[in-house]
């Protein structure tokens, strides 16, 4: 008797079941799609984002494609387009973003952004369209035109930015237009075979050098302009200069190994090229020489430094205290009309702020890159390598650090020394820190509450305003450390403001109230310099005119501690060199006479 298998059916048993499963699944799914229609809760399907494929920027498309980029003060920008022009790269500067550019950012762009967003994507978007109204078509622009900017991607809005250029420039109808982006941390965002924009220490070198220049050329101009007896003369000259350092930048050659000694050297030359640049940058001397020569033509303009001029240090976010027009309310120049003296603030801080992060991140997380934990006590072998391996990263930071610290103080002495040296990192973690974590990062992290202590005790500001877009995360935080800053610094003159497309009066006004409190402060200070020197504004004005040296922008004048003010520091001077020369003045030299 034979026995029948029962595998088979029951196996088409499950098969039947599972049918039935997925018909109750879909007659379920069916029902609860027809009552969401009917109560009008239907949900529509989900398109998830993808970041678009874009269109690489080639070596081979160099000769035909302009590189744009801007962000920065008219003077950094064209001294970076002669860097890059001397690079072999077509460059052009886009114009200082105004209103009209923040209302195409927000046309074009999403809500909710901050303004350094809206002025900037609608800067580009305003560019483009000029461009198409001189005559090019858009898939000219398209495949012409490439944007080189900064990115990060940090915990504000600023990482926010590459998106935003891309949807703006979509709905602007530049749907395509390529936008290189350089990562704060990671490099430009292409790959490195054949790309256009090659990032080696040739780009760095020359960017850096443009931007430390710009910098120090900048300090410069706002320390003369606000004491220049002739008017307009300081601008002049910067123009003249800009011009000047602009040919250099372009002019100047990349250093690179001979064809005589590359063959001798072999498979050698790529160390002994990148050697030899740097060592052509820390000992040439065409650049120091070239700023010498600006140096002399801005010592030919007349200052009066007896006049009392209120020193207002500018901080806050990166690009509100550094663009000098519409976004910032044109806050620069607002002050120096109101008579006051700006002490902007240098890209240079910038970057030494990113490099000192990086050691302060190497110090936390020092040993865990090889594992969760650090090893064990006993296991010396490889506590030694841990050691190490943590003393060569931060060896090399150091290196960075001291390199870059030594090449801009080289432009601040070649300029004359008169702009300021770039602050101690370590010295305004130390000051910082009890109020702001060093270790928060987005915008410049505790930077902003540290200059405002430093600027302030160190009696070089009589005032510190704080500029920031309307709803900045990074500066907002640091507006409430703020409170407890001026809380344990009684004397200290903070302000902080928040820029944005619209409300330029009201911030005026602000800025109005606190400088009255500043002039107050710098005349307060003059009247008691003339006091304790025994002099009067007249005998201080009849030494300069017999001393010509005096009135040159370049004279080093000392500074005194406790005393914040250029004229009352002037008046000190005037006192000290005058009982050096055993020089009365001619009112004194009259009553002794009289007396006689």
């Amino acid at each position: 008797m034979s026995t029948q298998p029962v595998e088979p059916k029951a196996s088409a048993d499950l098969v039947q079941i599972g049918e039935l499963d997925e018909l109750i699944k879909k007659r379920i799914e069916e029902e609860r799609a027809r009552l969401e229609r009917e109560a009008g809760l239907a949900r529509p399907e989900a398109e998830h984002f993808r970041r678009p494929e874009e269109r690489p920027f080639l070596k081979s498309q160099r000769g035909r494609t302009t590189l744009l980029f801007g962000g920065l003060t008219w003077k950094h920008e064209r001294l970076i387009h002669g860097a890059l022009e001397g690079l072999g790269y077509h460059a052009e500067a886009i114009p200082t973003p105004d209103v009209a550019a923040f209302q195409l950012g927000k046309e074009y762009g999403n809500n909710g952004q901050c303004n350094p967003t809206y002025f900037t994507v609608g800067n580009l978007v305003q560019y483009l369209q000029r461009l198409e109204a001189q005559g090019l078509s858009k898939e000219e622009i398209i495949d012409r035109y490439v944007f080189f900017t900064a990115g990060a991607c940090g915990p504000c809005r600023f990482g926010m930015y590459e998106a935003e250029y891309r949807l703006a420039l979509r709905n602007a109808g530049f749907d395509g237009f390529r936008v290189l982006l350089f990562q704060q941390s990671g490099g430009l965002s292409q790959s490195d075979a054949e790309q256009g924009l090659e990032m080696n220490l040739d780009f760095f070198l020359g960017i850096l050098n443009a931007m430390n220049c710009g910098d120090v050329i900048n300090e410069v101009a706002y320390a003369i302009r606000p004491f220049e007896v002739k008017a307009g003369r300081t601008d002049e000259t910067l123009e003249r200069i800009i011009d000047y350092l602009h040919e250099v930048f372009r002019k100047k050659q990349p250093w690179q190994v001979g064809d005589r000694l590359a063959g001798f050297l072999g498979n050698f030359k790529d160390t002994a090229d990148y050697v030899g640049k740097f060592v052509s940058q820390l000992a040439g001397d065409d650049l120091t020489q070239a700023l010498e020569r600006c140096r002399d033509w801005y010592d030919e303009i007349d200052v009066d430094r007896l006049r009392v001029k209120p020193i207002v240090k500018i901080t806050g976010e990166f690009w509100a205290q550094t663009t000098e027009g519409d976004g910032n309310f044109n806050m620069f120049r607002f002050l120096e009309r109101e008579g006051a003296q700006v002490l902007v603030e240098p890209v240079g801080t910038w970057i030494m702020y990113m490099l000192h992060q990086v050691v302060q991140k190497c110090r936390d997380l020092k040993g865990l890159e090889e594992g969760a934990v650090l090893p064990p006590v006993w296991r010396l072998d490889k506590r030694v390598k841990v050691e190490l391996s943590y003393r060569n990263k931060i060896a090399k930071l150091r290196l960075a650090e001291a390199i870059f610290r030594r090449e801009y103080h080289r432009v601040v002495k070649a300029l004359g020394g008169l702009a300021h040296g770039l602050t101690d990192q370590y010295e305004m973690q130390r000051l910082g820190h009890p109020y702001y974590n060093s270790r928060a990062g987005g915008g410049e992290g505790h930077l902003e509450v540290a200059k405002n202590i430093y600027y302030s005790n160190k009696d070089l500001a009589h005032m510190v305003l704080s500029l920031k877009p309307f709803g900045c995360m990074p500066s907002t935080q640091s507006d409430g450390a703020q409170a407890a800053v001026v809380a344990h610094h009684r004397d200290m003159i903070y302000l902080p403001i928040e820029t944005s497309g619209e409300g330029e009066i009201n911030a005026h006004s602000r800025v109005q109230m606190a400088l009255g409190e500043a002039k107050t402060k710098a005349k307060r200070e003059f009247a008691e310099a003339l006091e304790a020197s025994g002099l009067t504004l007249e005998d201080c004005y009849a030494y300069v005119e017999a001393r010509p040296e005096l009135k040159r922008p370049m004279y080093r004048v000392p500074h005194r501690k406790g005393v914040v003010g250029v004229a009352a520091q002037m008046v000190y001077h005037i006192a000290e060199r005058m009982r050096r020369e055993g020089w009365r003045p001619k009112r004194a030299r009259t009553v002794a006479m009289a007396g006689a």
